[in-house]
């Protein structure tokens, strides 16, 4: 390999093989990404260091990335990693890459946690449906004292999700269960949970042709789909869980389908749940339903 080729040579690169594919500053931020993945360079590093040369070894790697967008693939999984609340998150094709969407669940769970430092040592968290462990690990890393366990019913996902653990120096009790069936839950102490979290399968089969290719052909359809005729399964199971294992005054909090937020404020109302609201992200949509058990609990 030409030692000569150098990083801005693979910009060119970038652009040149990738713009019948993808708009102009979606390819700028696959560079920057990439750039940042493989050599922690910041923007101005970026445009500071343009001639400088590529080894052979990373030219390989950045043809590779190049190679892989071309077929849609994500860049994340390309990267094998992403961020997620300022947390490294590994990622592969048995878990979901963590959206924008879901690090505006963790920030109003932490925005709605009031406890002081000693307080939190009694707090029990549960994530469900943990995936890569994002949610868990961002909430055990901001919550630190807080006692967190998550589960998955995919052995495959809990595997990424311990060692994202490991990578983030996070403590979480995690176990293999299906949310559909009877679970024990995983809670060594007599204490119930403080806050169940859950970002369920959500998206309707019917809602297929509505997304991108790149989400279709790579992430798991298990983490993703639900079927047209029960859309709320998960919710129901989790809320019927939360109504047994959730300590009196405890919250619960759902990422949802935008087009369901008023089904499962319904549905939590009806199993008893009080100051039940429907929270919108970002970009204008309902994503998030959250609510509170009675403080004195029917038994």
């Amino acid at each position: 390999m030409n030692t000569a080729v150098t990083l801005g040579d693979f910009m060119n690169l970038f652009h040149e093989e990738l713009k019948d594919h993808y708009p102009h500053d979606e390819i700028e931020a696959f560079i920057f990404s990439t750039y940042h993945e493989l050599f922690n360079f910041s923007k101005s590093d970026i445009r500071l260091r343009k001639n400088s040369p590529v080894k052979t070894k990373d030219a390989d790697t950045l043809y590779n990335v190049i190679k892989d967008l071309k077929t849609s693939k994500p860049l994340q999984y390309i990267l094998g990693r992403t961020e997620f609340y300022n947390c490294k998150i590994r990622v592969n094709e048995h878990v979901l890459i963590p959206r924008p969407e879901t690090e505006e669940l963790v920030q109003l769970i932490l925005d709605n946690e009031t406890r002081s430092e000693h307080e939190q040592a009694e707090l029990n968290i549960l994530d469900i449906g943990t995936g890569s462990g994002c949610i868990a690990i961002a909430l055990k890393k901001n919550v630190p004292e807080a006692n967190v366990s998550a589960i998955d019913i995919s052995e495959e996902a809990l595997l990424v999700a311990k060692t994202n653990a490991i990578l983030n120096q996070t403590k979480i009790n995690f176990l293999q269960a299906d949310i559909l069936s009877p679970v024990q839950a995983p809670n060594s102490s007599a204490h119930k949970f403080d806050i169940i979290v859950s970002n369920p399968p959500y998206v309707r089969s019917s809602e297929k042709d509505k997304m991108h290719s790149n989400v279709l052909d790579h992430e798991p359809h298990l983490a993703l789909f639900v079927d047209d005729r029960d859309p709320l399964i998960f919710y129901k199971n989790i809320t019927d869980f939360s109504a047994h294992n959730l300590s009196a005054n405890g919250k619960i909090y759902f990422e949802i389908n935008e087009a369901l937020g008023n089904d499962i404020k319904k549905l939590l109302e009806q199993k008893g749940f009080r100051s039940v609201e429907v929270t919108k992200d970002m970009s204008g949509k309902d994503r998030i339903v959250s609510g509170s058990m009675p403080c004195i609990q029917e038994q």
